[in-house]
């Protein structure tokens, strides 16, 4: 399995809504696996495709203490939803920034696994808050969408410094 590169705000292709996933074959068996080890790799909780460049509507997700229960979604939307909860997201597409996020609480989704077979589940608390953040991926919304316009700007320039510090670093080192 290889770790794949993922996307940072605010590269453009972040923005691209997914297209449905038509195909189940060994191929996408084998996207989620990278999926999942690059979520882990990052010490995330959830992937969606659109953060690896890769714009289906597929994503991967694990809230379990341990982080061995990971589930993948193949084009889910959400049914019925009900109440709010506000939460402290942050994003593997935005490192090092997070910011309260108000979402449902309860959601009844209905999605499709690595073969293609549908089902629907009903999630809530932190799982629920994971997939609506995800799912936001698949559409080209990211969890900084829900920010004022200035904090907007004061995130982008915090990771723009942040990269040039980087790239700094890597070429000192050299």
């Amino acid at each position: 399995m290889a770790k794949l590169e993922i996307l940072t705000f605010p590269d453009a292709r972040l923005r691209t809504v997914a297209k449905a996933v038509d195909e189940f074959d060994d191929s996408l068996r084998q996207l989620s696996e990278d999926m999942i080890e690059t979520m882990y790799q990052a010490r995330g909780i959830g992937l969606a495709a659109t953060q690896v460049n890769v714009h289906r509507r597929m994503l991967v997700l694990d809230v379990s203490d341990d982080q061995d229960q990971p589930m993948v979604l193949v084009n889910p939307e959400i049914v019925h939803q009900d109440g709010f909860q506000t939460y402290e997201e942050g994003c593997l597409s935005v490192p090092g920034i997070y910011a309260e996020v108000q979402r449902a609480n309860q959601i009844r989704i209905k999605a499709q696994n690595v073969d293609g077979e549908g089902f629907e589940m009903d999630a809530d608390g932190l799982l629920a808050i994971c997939i609506q953040h995800e799912m936001d991926h698949l559409n080209g919304k990211l969890f900084v969408d829900y920010l004022s316009p200035l904090k907007r700007r004061r995130v982008r320039k915090r990771l723009e410094k942040q990269r040039r510090q980087d790239a700094v670093a890597a070429s000192a080192a050299l």
